[in-house]
């Protein structure tokens, strides 16, 4: 492949709802640049952008690809993206990255939410939208524009739309170069004559098209409203400028099973789409923290920003990056700017899917692979020096779905965190947990289906198998009342003994550990024991009486006992100490104690009451509600019990239909109503009769 410059590199994003079409106008894209000798699709497997073995099964994209393609002589890079919202940290890897964003919609199904989500993720970059499956007899091209209007607005514009006569569509107009075309079984196009009877309806579109153009200069201004025509070289310049300053939100329509509206879109990202130089800064990390810009130069030194990781278990880590400035050959030597690590870029490569191609250097803004980093993740930057250059990390969604992993073959526990930490790598989006109070392996995810995506992994690369069971809640356990108990270790066996007596009174402390303090008098207990009777204390408090769960907040004063001049130790007064513990709590009027978090629930305005109905169903405590930056959205903020929340990521998905999302952090520890302790009583005894 060539080398192109900077500004003949396109960067563009496939976003939008899962099932809109994406991976199938990515393929339309490389089929009509020759990039592949066959329409691939999706319902069969065979497509250049979902190759992985789990898309192929499922049948939907689980993670972004890459692929290049080159169409009137301008390199474009295409990033397709999941739809499903449980690959949201995929959507964001590739925004990062893109010059400009595809919106892919439905023709059928109008704006989904992920539309609505994609765009929103795509932040201050140029928008596009492409209105698929227009050929299908139940799209309705008017319904879907119209949605797009309301729901981003006036700064929609159609560029390329649907001719219909008696009702039927039969061809496509485009406005940028104001010709009517059909087109055969095989996508082939042909220019014709406009059917007269959409000349109103044309017209119509025509003005939107031009009102929205003129905005971008004076001059094409004062020609909208002279009424003069507007020359094609106008039209492509005002266009981009549009798109670049966001005030236009081109909208092209076609079929990209049948190859309609392809053509013409590519030859507007050829023209008019943003190449990487056009923003002119790029976000850097500032000394304090903060972010701020700085000019991208396209003949100084390399760098590069690793957005990707993918752990292949046969090639390795393969990083995706972006070069950031000047040009990067292979052989170039660059130091991570985070750890200080110098690492080889031995080989480039381009890619289409999971074909990758030698290249031997890459311009400002191009987009290649590279393999066998050893010290470098995703969100790392590269360059020459170790001068601190950092650019803007990637803002990954935290992942809230705990469930926890069993294997099924025991001793399999090495293997499968093995294999967890090759998937972190890769994944931002998943959380490993090996909690060790509840004796649990814990994943975390966006969603149900991202789990399964992550244990279908480690199955099928790295050959164990494992179940999901719900995860155990770390309670804790504490005491209301005030005891005064004694423990007393005496044994004789020959010889030396063991002799150990001590006096405790124990009550709630308000420091969350242990809170000793000591009043003998007398030397009754001599002070050399006093830290044994401390140590012997806090290792009881590992397990609590009622469900052997840590307790917390306990003061233990010693007040008094008796000692042995010869057979008294450390190891008595401990075991002594203990003695006390199991004797006097019980009667301390202990209680369980459940942890509480702070949940910030962002939701659609109309669904405010019924967040909060389900909300108290899960016993929370409505702490107040704020309007959020976001138009139409309201904050809820409200203290839940943990256990309430393992299943919440599903259920305000479900609630919200993807629009919700939410925060939830641990805040402190609070009695447990009667009933739910002896719940979690009873559930501990089970599992420890089990075990």
């Amino acid at each position: 492949m060539a080398v192109f410059e900077s500004s003949k590199i396109r960067n563009i994003c496939l976003m939008g709802h899962g099932g809109d079409g994406k991976t199938s106008l990515a393929e339309a894209m490389l089929f009509l640049a020759k990039a592949t000798d066959r329409l691939g699709k999706t319902t069969e497997g065979n497509t250049v952008c979902d190759y992985d073995a789990e898309e192929k099964k499922r049948g939907i994209s689980v993670s972004t690809a890459l692929a290049n393609i080159e169409w009137n002589d301008v390199k474009i890079n295409i990033l397709d993206t999941p739809g499903y919202f449980d690959f949201a940290g995929e959507v964001k890897q590739a925004v990062r990255v893109a010059g400009s964003a595809i919106i892919v919609i439905d023709g059928k199904g109008g704006v989904k939410v992920g539309a609505e989500l994609a765009f929103d993720y795509a932040g201050k970059a140029p928008k596009v939208f492409f209105i698929n499956k227009i050929d299908d007899e139940n799209a309705r091209y008017e319904k879907a524009l119209q949605a797009l209007h309301d729901s981003f607005g006036t700064k929609v514009c159609p560029v390329f739309v649907p001719v219909f006569e008696d009702g039927k569509q039969v061809g496509f107009y485009s406005l940028i170069k104001d010709e009517y075309y059909t087109f055969d079984a095989k996508g082939n196009r042909s220019v014709s004559q406009v059917p007269a009877s959409f000349d109103d309806k044309l017209a119509s579109y025509k003005s939107m098209f031009f009102e929205a153009l003129a905005e971008t200069s004076d001059e094409l201004m004062e020609k909208f409203f002279a009424d003069e025509p507007f020359t094609r070289e106008e039209i492509t310049k005002a266009l981009a400028e549009g798109m670049q300053f966001g005030s236009i939100y081109p909208v092209f329509c076609g079929s990209a099973t049948n190859l309609t509206g392809v053509r013409e879109l590519l030859d507007t990202i050829a023209t008019s789409f943003s190449s990487p130089l056009s923003r002119g800064k790029e976000l850097v990390v500032g000394e304090n923290g903060e972010l701020i810009k700085k000019p991208i130069e396209v003949d100084g030194d390399p760098s590069i920003f690793v957005f990707k990781t993918v752990a292949d278990p046969f090639v390795g880590k393969m990083s995706y990056f972006k070069v950031m400035s000047g040009t990067l050959k292979k052989d170039t030597m660059l130091v991570n700017t985070t750890t200080g690590q110098t690492e080889k870029i031995a080989r480039i490569y381009t890619a289409r899917g999971n074909k990758q191609t030698d290249v031997d250097e890459l311009k400002c803004g191009d987009i290649g692979i590279t393999a066998k980093l050893v010290n470098t993740n995703t969100n790392d930057t590269l360059a020459a020096t170790a001068n601190g250059l950092r650019y803007a990390p990637i803002e990954f969604p935290t992942p809230y779905l705990a469930l926890a992993i069993v294997p099924k073959t025991k001793g399999d526990e090495d293997k499968i965190s093995g294999g967890i930490a090759k998937l972190l790598e890769e994944d931002y989006t998943i959380k490993y947990e090996n909690n060790a109070e509840t004796k649990q392996m814990l994943i975390y995810g966006l969603g149900e289906t991202h789990v399964d995506i992550i244990t279908s992994k480690l199955k099928n690369r790295y050959g164990t198998s494992v179940d999901l069971t719900e995860p155990r809640v770390a309670y804790r356990e504490t005491i209301k009342k005030s005891v005064q108990v004694e423990g007393k270790h005496k044994k004789q066996s020959g010889g030396s003994g063991q002799y150990g007596h001590v006096k405790i009174t124990f009550s709630h402390g308000e420091d969350d550990g242990l809170t000793f303090t000591e009043s003998v008098v007398g030397g009754s207990v001599p002070k050399g024991y006093f830290p044994a009777v401390e140590k012997g204390l806090l290792e009881a408090m590992q397990k609590g009486v009622l469900a052997g769960f840590p307790m917390v907040n306990l003061a233990a004063d010693l007040f008094d006992g008796s000692y042995h001049p010869v057979d008294s130790n450390e190891i008595s007064f401990k075991l002594a100490a203990k003695l006390a513990y199991k004797e006097g709590i019980p009667k301390a009027g202990p209680v369980i104690l459940e942890p509480i978090g702070n949940l910030k629930v962002l939701i659609p305005d109309a669904l405010t009451g019924d967040i909060i109905g389900d909300l108290n169903k899960r016993r929370g405590r409505i702490l107040g509600m704020d309007q959020s930056e976001k138009k139409g959205y309201t904050v809820v903020e409200a203290e839940v019990p943990q256990s309430e929340m393992m299943t919440y990521t599903i259920t305000l998905r479900a609630m919200s239909q993807g629009r919700g999302s939410y925060t939830f952090d641990f805040e402190r520890y609070e009695e447990a109503p009667s009933t739910i302790a002896q719940k979690v009583i009873e559930e501990a005894k089970k599992l420890a009769d089990n075990e």
